[in-house]
């Protein structure tokens, strides 16, 4: 059985005796086991960080951007069969994974252009003889902590920008499905990166831990609950560091009594159901106005019933399992909450079975109607294929209901009137909006993240967001006096 290791000094290297089991979500098969690290080995890849950025943080601009295009061709060639190793330990489907992949490589297109995006500013003669200009610098070992379900994107959200910027950089990857970040590693050793600029451990808490309290340690980005970014933001900065802690999600979706019923049908099952649901932008809450419900709901079920549920790596596919065992019993318990509570079942994917994969982790698309806002189900992020109808009379009903909300990531707004749709995308208080756009992820050079309780810290990830939280401003103020004005002058500094 193979075991994936810590990878230090652009080689796989062993740990402690701690170990943690990776399965195939499809057919219930343990596939691998992953090593956990201790806290020495997160010393040993921190100290391994340190000392290549005394090199690294000091390199020029175009060697940086050298490795990285480098990197980008090796990922671009390779994205198949990072897109299969991904599928088989996360469950989403091949044609999901290879989208993944692909926006991942749209940060490293962006961080390419770091010699663009580090330029400061200049301004001559403030003062007689005196230039002000202000520069950015690396702010030295960073480290990321990244979520399950999005094994190679995520990390190439913050890796990438922060080795681009002359950092170095320690991730610590989710220990479900650990394959695909050292498979990426290898391919930026390809590409030309030195020893010691990425390290990755491997673990649970105890990494984490260690390196949130790691003196050496300047920067953490971390993508994940919200009780979780909570405690990296506050364990973070109370030792010192510069924290961007992303959390989750309750996205709505409102559609108009005026919407293209089609065009909001597609958009809700594909972002309602896509990657089995476990997707931090995914539409948990349809918020339908008016009787825009019962246009919608049909046509809704009629596509759900023709979704194609299987083995994620069989093309034929469109939903896969969910990660774990233990999240699919996670889940199913919110969809029985949601029966107990009242809310009206008309979609039950309990009942799922997928022939030859009776052991896998699957859940078909459950969707409740007459939901309530005091429910658990609407209260709370499920990260599952289980959508919630909540109708409202008025679209003032529809705004009220998202701001009274703790989560703010994303939201979106199905409609044909251009008015109500400008007057949403002003007034509703949420981070990312889509406006008959049901997933409203940034391209890579604007910044990702949500608002509220969706994130703690001032500073959104990648874009140039990313580049600002991976470097620290300094300003100069120069002089290179005329003769005539030398001589000690006791009196306060006054402008000339």
């Amino acid at each position: 059985m193979d075991v994936v290791k810590h990878w230090i000094d652009n080689e796989a290297v062993d740990g402690g005796d701690r170990k943690g089991d990776v399965y195939n979500p499809a057919t219930g098969e343990k596939t691998a086991q992953v090593v956990y690290a201790s806290r020495g080995d997160v010393d040993r890849a921190v100290a391994s960080a340190k000392k290549a950025l005394e090199s690294w943080g000091k390199a020029s601009l175009a060697k940086r951007s050298r490795v990285l295009f480098a990197y980008r061709e090796l990922v671009e060639r390779n994205k198949d069969t990072i897109a299969k190793m991904l599928t088989s330990e996360h469950g989403k489907v091949l044609s999901d994974a290879g989208g993944e992949v692909q926006r991942g490589l749209e940060v490293i297109e962006f961080a390419c252009g770091i010699s663009e995006l580090a330029k400061g500013e200049f301004s001559e003669n403030v003062s007689t003889e005196v230039d002000s200009y202000s520069i950015r610098q690396p702010v030295g070992v960073c480290a990321g902590i990244t979520p399950f379900n999005f094994p190679a994107m995520v990390p190439m959200w913050m890796y990438p920008i922060a080795i681009a910027c002359g950092n170095t950089f320690v991730l610590k990857p989710s220990e479900k499905d650990p394959s695909v970040t050292n498979y990426c590693a290898e391919l930026l050793k390809q590409a030309g990166l030195p020893e010691g600029v990425l390290n990755i451990v491997h673990g649970d808490k105890v990494a984490v831990d260690a390196l949130l309290e790691h003196p050496d340690v300047g920067a953490v980005s971390f993508v994940g609950s919200t009780p979780i970014a909570k405690y990296i933001y506050e364990t973070g900065t109370k030792n010192g560091k510069r924290v961007q802690a992303l959390g989750g999600a309750k996205n709505h979706m409102v559609v108009l009594p005026d919407a293209d019923m089609d065009l909001a049908a597609d958009a809700a099952v594909s972002a309602g159901y896509g990657s089995a649901g476990e997707r931090c932008m995914a539409i948990s809450v349809l918020v339908t106005v008016g009787d825009a419900a019962d246009k919608l709901l049909p046509k809704i079920r009629e596509r759900m019933a023709a979704l194609k549920i299987g083995n994620g790596l069989d093309p034929a596919s469109e939903m896969g399992p969910l990660v774990t065992k233990e999240h699919l019993s996670r889940v199913v318990s919110y969809v029985e909450k949601g029966v107990a509570e009242g809310a009206k079942l008309v979609a039950d994917g309990r009942t799922l079975k997928v022939k030859g994969h009776e052991k896998g982790f699957f859940l078909g698309p459950c969707l409740f109607d007459d939901v309530r806002p005091e429910m658990s189900i609407y209260q709370e992020e499920i990260f599952g294929p289980v959508l919630s109808v909540v109708r409202v009379p008025t679209y003032a009903d529809a705004v009220k209901l998202i701001h009274e909300h703790v989560f703010a990531n994303g939201v979106a707004i199905f409609t044909n009137d251009g008015g109500a749709a400008r007057k949403f995308q002003s007034e509703v208080q949420v981070g990312m909006v889509g406006v008959n756009v049901p997933i409203p992820v940034p391209m890579a050079y604007y910044s990702f993240g949500g608002w509220k309780k969706s994130l703690f810290g001032d500073l959104h990830i990648y874009g140039r967001d990313g580049v600002r939280f991976y470097t620290r401003n300094k300003v100069v103020i120069a002089r290179w006096p005329d003769p005539k004005f030398r001589g000690v002058n006791l009196g306060f500094p006054q402008n000339h």
